[in-house]
């Protein structure tokens, strides 16, 4: 049964960080893509960060360039989203997604509050 947990969210004040983790079971995980989203209510799911299958590639949106470091530890089934100098509008849930050739996976999500 494929799994992907999400922790680490919380409450922080603007230029904290946090570090989100993804947790995954049932697939192998070395072989495939992960991506953070997050989602404000009333408005869509926006990927964050993507990083390759061994952790050689990332991708990361305008707004979070240079402040979000997506990473991996294949030997530990986890995804990681290092977020530093947060800003009120980083605000939300966030998830993690891998995409295999069977299916889109997701997470539960973990809550992010960033107050200004």
């Amino acid at each position: 049964q494929v799994q992907l947990v999400e922790s680490g969210g919380g409450l922080v004040q603007a230029g904290e960080s946090l570090r989100l983790s993804c947790r995954a079971t049932g697939f192998t995980f070395s072989v495939y893509p992960v991506s953070w989203y997050r989602q404000v209510p009333g408005k869509e799911r926006e990927k964050v960060a993507l990083i390759n299958g061994d952790g050689g590639a990332t991708e990361y949106t305008a707004s979070v360039k240079g402040r979000f470091i997506i990473s991996r530890d294949n030997a530990k089934n986890t995804a990681y989203l290092q977020m530093n100098s947060l800003k009120a509008e980083d605000t939300a849930v966030y998830y993690c997604n891998a995409r295999t050739l069977i299916a889109n996976y997701w997470g539960q999500g973990t809550q992010v509050t960033v107050s200004s």
